[in-house]
């Protein structure tokens, strides 16, 4: 298979090289020239705005935010008072190895997380600081709290709706608990729950392309051209090169599925958050003197109507974009990798899920917030001269910042981008496959398909330009949560039920403990 997957692969990309090689223009700018417009369209269906006074935002904010703050009071406040429990399921102690699935709660959650702790943490809060000012990093924080919420609803129902196959595979996500979920009210409700399922599909296998894809492998090659001799790299417009070594690597991985991408991430993701978190905790520990005016200019900025345009709605709107594209509250993604966790109980899933958006978001993406304004932006002088730079909110602001401190850091930050983007890339790998697989059948042709043109927008990434990827990127993952928030209003009683059942039994000891 993987000697068949990579003829294909250079089969696809050995067209656009010899064809670059004949014009003046670089593989680069030929591909951007393609791409530029189909983005721009993209990005008007989905980020149409809403007028409020003089204000315009995003609808797509607002959907995802209202969304989330339904659930967390619906499910009375479940991203607290669920979060201690959340600890212990995911620390094995109510694991039952006889229970169906294919991986454990671990190596959901860390399946899971690798396709949000990315890039967007990193060059995300970049661009949300940088645009949005310091107080964006506050409504990142809400963002973060308030998704918790969406992802315990959304995780909860990929387990209660997944299809168990013969092979003891697993299928699920959004687009079977739309389908089967909605079909249980009749079948009126069964269209409905087809064509939400369906327009869901559509978005996931665009976003495993753009965001889960191009977005990822886009900054890990500017990191490492910077990290390598920056104009003078080999990989300076030249990505190609680099797309083309990571997309063979990508195929190796995702031959073997979920289990074979699970024992990947259980060892990446929690490897790299480490090195991370122990890189922001050294800068952080040199500018601790600075951290709580640090964290007064956060709160005030958040509240300040001299921000950047539109004052503290283009704060707001920043801090939520950013947020939503970091941890996919709502967007249903997640999901997806949950459904093949080892249980019987939807709702353990569910909670070990709300724990997602709190260690993107809350943590690691606050840290990083918090370096880049401790350090006065990397050196360049705060927030007013950064602002009339060109280039806002790469990843090369998160790198300066880190090196401010740690002169060496780019270069350890440098790979870590690089297995980010790896663990992020071969998540969502998996979770367009099986969108892929909903809509035109789960076959092992069906599969190679998906998995060659997958390998093949790595390569287009990493020649793209920046802002496309990026907006390309944004569009196609916040498609996504249009069918499946909506399905989540119709599906959380179901939910609740459950949930309320299950603490029930958790405290009458009724569901047993597995640690000993």
């Amino acid at each position: 298979m993987f000697k068949k997957l990579t003829l294909l692969l250079f089969s696809l990309f050995l067209p656009l090289a010899a064809y670059a090689q004949e014009a003046e223009k670089t593989v680069d700018e030929r591909i951007n020239e393609v791409f530029s417009p189909i983005t721009a369209f993209i990005e008007s269906i989905v980020f149409f705005t809403v007028t409020f006074g003089d204000f315009t935002i995003p609808f797509v904010l607002i959907w995802l935010i209202v969304g989330a703050l339904i659930f967390t009071i619906y499910t009375g406040f479940v991203n607290i008072k669920a979060f201690g429990h959340a600890l212990d399921v995911v620390r094995g102690k109510y694991d039952d190895p006889n229970d169906p699935g294919e991986v454990s709660h671990f190596q959901a959650l860390t399946a899971a997380l690798s396709g949000t702790v990315g890039v967007g943490n990193i060059a995300g809060v970049a661009f949300a600081v940088a645009i949005g000012g310091p107080g964006a990093t506050f409504w990142m924080i809400i963002a973060g709290l308030l998704g918790m919420s969406s992802k315990f609803v959304e995780c909860t129902l990929g387990v209660m709706y997944r299809n168990v196959n013969a092979d003891g595979s697993v299928s699920g996500g959004p687009m079977y608990y739309l389908d089967k979920g909605l079909a249980e009210k009749g079948p009126k409700w069964g269209i409905l729950g087809k064509f939400l399922a369906g327009l869901f599909a559509v978005a996931c296998i665009g976003g495993s392309f753009g965001g889960g894809n191009m977005v990822q492998i886009n900054q890990a090659t500017l990191q490492l051209a910077e990290i390598t001799g920056g104009e003078s790299s080999i990989f300076y417009n030249n990505g190609w090169i680099f797309g083309t070594i990571m997309a063979i690597v990508v195929g190796i991985v995702i031959i073997g599925g979920i289990k074979s991408i699970a024992k990947v991430t259980d060892k990446i993701v929690p490897l790299m958050v480490g090195i991370y978190i122990l890189g922001a905790l050294i800068v952080l520990g040199y500018h601790i003197a600075d951290i709580p005016a640090a964290f007064a200019t956060i709160f005030n900025s958040a509240f300040s109507g001299d921000a950047l345009y539109g004052g503290i709605i283009g704060v707001l709107i920043q801090g939520f974009r950013r947020a939503a594209f970091s941890n996919e509250a709502g967007v249903g993604s997640a999901s997806i990798a949950h459904a093949a966790a080892r249980t019987d109980e939807p709702v353990s899933e569910g909670v070990v899920a709300l724990l997602e958006p709190f260690i993107d978001t809350v943590v690691i993406c606050t840290m990083t917030a918090l370096v880049i304004i401790v350090t006065n932006y990397g050196g360049a002088g705060g927030e007013a001269s950064f602002y009339g730079r060109d280039t806002v909110g790469d990843i090369g602001l998160t790198s300066n910042s880190f090196a401010s401190v740690i002169s060496w850091f780019p270069s350890v930050l440098g790979v870590a981008v690089i297995l980010f983007a790896l663990s992020t890339m071969i998540s969502w790998s998996y979770y367009g496959l099986k969108a892929w697989t909903y809509l035109f059948g789960e076959s092992k042709t069906n599969e190679i398909i998906y998995k060659v043109l997958f390998c093949f927008f790595v390569i287009v990434g990493s020649a793209i330009s920046a802002k496309a990827v990026f907006d390309f990127g944004d569009a196609m993952i916040f498609a996504m949560c249009f069918p499946n928030v909506m399905g989540l209003y119709f599906l959380m009683p179901n939910v609740k039920r459950a949930y309320k059942d299950y603490m029930s039994r958790i405290k009458s000891g009724e569901i047993a403990r597995f640690e000993d």
